[in-house]
């Protein structure tokens, strides 16, 4: 639930998360950047893994380096610190005449609503997973598909994140499952994964995307084709690995798709809007899905992002 233009274009060698000089403030730099299908928060899922969506971590130099990676594949699951760059206090923040990011006493909310309780209740900021909070950080648990080398820098595969394209990664841990896991836990007010709403798509809604589909492929069918080879292959380079996550469609994107809208992305607010245009933003199209009498989510149109 992240990816800021500035920050997802400044990959600069030591660029801080809050680089500040006044007591309070913690020094930690950028080691990489999440690169995935969601572009907007609108769409992205609220917690790591209800969503098997595959995406890549680039990471930046030094950081890239193999050797920092050895062993890590033992692991099955690994945690990432992350920063959330997409809400208003983080687009609030300014920088002062010695480029150091400030922000406002009064930016401090005490109190959130969240969603899983209908959007109207409060509860303590620190009660909560909400992205307005002091620090600015995420932390999420993802599966570690496997560590790929691609023109001598690391990119890590990985599947179940919550963070949408363009998201900075301040650290990276292995999952440890015997301690890290506490299966007598007590989750307050979200004990279970939330229910999941019937996704529909129209006959309309699914021939606009088997037509860009097949667009894509005479694209790719015309071009280099050492510019689109999968992750794993000789021929690979970052900026294909990044593209195919970013925009290249698939016929699999259609799952992807409805499972991501089953989780039902509408504000709290909203849910009982009949017929209510929503639209998510998926690679390179826009879905445009509503909710029927039925109950159902149903999937209206897929469009090229122009």
């Amino acid at each position: 639930m992240s990816g800021d233009n500035a920050l997802e274009g400044d990959k600069s060698e030591g660029n801080a998360l809050e680089d500040c000089t006044s007591e309070g403030y913690h020094h930690a730099p950028i080691i990489g950047y999440h690169r995935a299908p969601l572009s907007q928060k609108f769409g992205a899922p609220r917690q790591p893994n209800l969503v098997a969506l595959t995406s890549v971590i680039e990471m930046l130099a030094p950081y890239n380096t193999p050797t920092a990676f050895v062993g890590l594949e033992a692991f099955s699951h690994i945690w990432l610190s992350w920063q959330f760059h997409h809400n208003y206090l983080s687009k609030a923040s300014h920088a002062n005449k010695n480029g150091h990011i400030n922000k406002t006493q009064d930016s401090f909310r005490a109190q959130v609503r969240p969603p899983r309780l209908g959007g109207n209740e409060k509860i303590g900021v620190f009660a909560s997973r909400s992205m307005y909070r002091p620090s600015g950080l995420g932390l999420s648990v993802v599966k570690l598909e496997r560590v790929e080398v691609v023109e001598g820098r690391v990119l890590l595969i990985i599947r179940g994140a919550d963070m949408i394209d363009g998201t900075p990664i301040i650290d990276i841990k292995p999952y440890v499952a015997y301690s890290d896991a506490v299966i007598e836990a007590k989750s307050g007010f979200a004990p279970t994964a939330p229910a999941l709403l019937d996704v529909t798509m129209t006959e309309s809604a699914y021939e606009q995307f088997m037509t860009l589909i097949n667009v894509e492929q005479v694209k790719i069918g015309q071009s280099d084709k050492t510019n689109h080879q999968d992750v794993g292959t000789k021929n690979a380079t970052v900026s294909s690995v990044v593209c195919k996550m970013q925009s290249q469609l698939l016929i699999s994107d259609i799952d992807s798709i409805k499972a991501l809208i089953a989780q039902d992305p509408r504000p709290a607010y909203r849910r009982t809007e009949i017929n209510a245009a929503f639209v998510m933003r998926y690679k390179s199209v826009d879905v445009s899905f509503q909710l029927l009498e039925s109950g159902q989510l149903q999937i209206t149109a897929i469009v090229e992002v122009n």
